[in-house]
């Protein structure tokens, strides 16, 4: 891991739908930093899963940040927090099969998040889902609204404010050296 930077931590709220299982599926997260916040999400039209979109989700907010810190990454998914905390190191010395010797579902996606963690210092913790919990709340509706742009084939912008709401002016190269990114893709 590269050296993480101290102080401020980046906390990030992640979720995933699906409509069906498999279906259409969209990805949502919760970026805040500071008095800084940003949300992300996106979705696929194509048939995918609900635990695609919640690794999907994690994986697209690690990748966004455009510096390495160290990062407190709340998801309401037991098998995304398990399978990074946990079975992760037995898969790779598996040759990615499960204790069954079975292939590792999602390991395409696995990997990329492996990767895009390998940059921060991330603490995982696990949110009951769908209990009133505000920052989880918004990323459930941030993946629902990922899901419905991607079967509709529109896509709104990624959008980033203050905790006022107010649009806010973060990017790598501001001068409170936000590490959250002002812009992002969708999709």
């Amino acid at each position: 891991m590269a050296e993480a930077e101290t102080g401020r931590v980046v906390e990030i709220w992640t979720d995933g739908a699906c409509s069906g299982n498999p279906g259409p599926g969209g990805w949502g997260a919760v970026l805040r930093w500071g008095g800084h916040e940003r949300e992300l999400c996106g979705g696929e039209a194509t048939p995918t899963t609900n635990n695609r979109m919640e690794l999907t989700a994690a994986i697209r907010a690690l990748e966004s940040l455009t510096r390495p810190v160290t990062v407190r990454l709340h998801t309401d998914s037991t098998y995304v927090r398990n399978g990074i905390t946990g079975w992760l190191n037995a898969w790779k010395r598996n040759g990615w099969l499960t204790a069954a010797k079975q292939p590792v579902k999602n390991a395409d996606l696995w990997q990329a998040l492996e990767a895009a963690c390998a940059r921060h210092d991330v603490t995982w913790l696990w949110v009951k889902g769908h209990n009133g919990h505000p920052e989880n709340e918004r990323a459930d509706a941030l993946a629902n609204r990922g899901m419905t742009e991607a079967r509709s084939g529109t896509a709104a912008a990624p959008r980033t404010r203050q905790r006022s709401g107010r649009p806010s002016s973060i990017s790598s190269g501001s001068s409170d050296g936000s590490p959250v990114p002002e812009t992002a893709s969708t999709s």
